[in-house]
C-alpha cells in the first residue's frame, strides 16, 4: 500500500444543468480526522455527507474543504428592493446629515442594510435538488481523488527519506556492537587502570573491593540489550515501510523507542567512541521523528 503525506491540495470543477461546481479541498498534520466546510447558503444540507466523504476516504489529517456554486443567468433570482423601507432609511440619512453633520448616504450604503435588498430563493423540485446535491458530492470526489494523490506523492518522498534513517539507525548500531571499546580486554584494562588511580590517591582503599565493584559498573553499562532492541526496532521499521498504509501511528511510537534507546546507550557508555555514537543516533532519530509526523 502507499504511504500518505498528511499535507496536500487539490481542486475540481465540473458542470451541472447551467449550475458550475468548484471544490477546493487541502490538510495538513493532524492527530485524526478532523473537516472544516466553507459551503455557500442553502447547501448546508450537505454537510454531513461531506463530512462523512472525507472520513471514509481518509485516517488522519485536517481538512479544509470550500465548495463554490454559480448558477447561470437564467436560474438566477432576481433581487427585490424594499421601496418603502429604502424610502425610511434615506430619510432618516438625510435628517442626520442636516441636524447632526453626518456624512452622506451612500446607495451601496444603503443598499447592503439588512431587509433592504433580498434575494428569493428560486423554486426547486425536490428531484432537482437531489440532482444537484448528487452532481456536487460527485465532485468532491474527483476533488477528494485529487488530493489523494498529492499525499501519496509526498508519501513516497518521505518513505525513501524514513529508509534512508533506519538505514542510517542500522549502521550507527552495527559500530557501536563491533566498537573497539566493547571487547573484553579493553574493558579490563580500563577497569584495571581506574583501580590503579584509585589506590595510588589512596592506600586505605581495599583492592579486591574495588575490583569487584568496578567490574560490576562494567557489567551494568553493558549496551548489549540496547543494540539487540536497536536491530529489532529496524526491522520493524522496515516491515512498516514495506506494508504501507496508515502507519504514521505506528513510526512514532517506533521513533520514540528509537529515542530511547539512544538516550540509554548514551547513558550507559564508559567509552568516548560509543558516547559519540549514542549522540550521532539521537540526532538521525530526531530527523526521522520529524518525518514521521507527517505521515498519515
Amino acid at each position: 500500500m502507499n504511504l500518505q503525506s498528511m499535507t496536500g491540495f487539490a481542486r475540481a470543477v465540473a458542470e451541472h444543468d447551467g449550475t458550475s461546481i468548484a471544490w477546493e479541498v487541502k490538510s495538513v498534520n493532524g492527530k485524526s480526522v478532523e473537516v472544516r466546510l466553507r459551503l455557500p447558503q442553502g447547501l448546508e444540507r450537505l454537510e454531513p455527507a461531506v463530512r462523512q466523504t472525507v472520513q471514509k476516504r481518509f485516517a488522519r489529517g485536517n481538512f479544509q474543504a470550500t465548495l463554490t456554486v454559480g448558477r447561470a443567468a437564467g436560474q438566477q433570482a432576481q433581487p427585490v428592493v424594499n421601496e418603502a423601507f429604502l424610502r425610511d432609511l434615506a430619510g432618516l440619512a438625510k435628517r442626520l446629515q442636516e441636524q447632526f453633520g453626518a456624512a452622506p448616504a451612500t446607495a451601496d450604503g444603503l443598499l447592503s442594510l439588512r431587509g433592504v435588498l433580498e434575494i428569493p430563493e428560486t423554486a426547486e423540485t425536490e428531484e432537482a435538488r437531489a440532482a444537484l446535491d448528487s452532481a456536487i458530492l460527485s465532485t468532491l470526489e474527483v476533488a477528494l481523488g485529487g488530493l489523494e494523490q498529492a499525499r501519496q506523492g509526498e508519501g513516497a518522498a518521505l518513505r525513501s527519506l524514513l529508509s534512508d534513517h533506519i538505514d542510517s539507525i542500522e549502521a550507527l548500531t552495527l559500530r557501536a556492537e563491533a566498537d573497539p571499546s566493547r571487547e573484553p580486554a579493553v574493558i579490563r584494562e580500563r577497569i584495571t587502570e581506574q583501580v590503579r588511580l584509585l589506590m595510588d590517591a589512596s592506600a586505605n582503599l581495599d583492592a579486591s573491593r574495588l575490583h569487584m565493584e568496578a567490574a560490576f559498573l562494567a557489567t551494568k553499562a553493558d549496551i548489549r540489550e540496547e543494540i539487540d532492541r536497536l536491530k529489532t526496532h529496524v526491522a520493524s521499521g522496515r516491515v512498516l515501510l514495506a506494508g504501507g498504509g496508515a502507519i504514521g501511528r505506528k513510526l512514532d511510537f517506533l521513533a520514540q523507542e528509537f529515542n530511547r534507546e539512544s538516550n540509554t546507550l548514551c547513558s550507559k557508555s564508559n567509552a568516548a567512541a560509543i558516547t559519540a555514537i549514542g549522540l550521532e543516533l539521537k540526532a538521525v532519530v530526531d530527523q526521522f521523528r520529524e518525518q514521521v509526523q507527517n505521515l498519515e
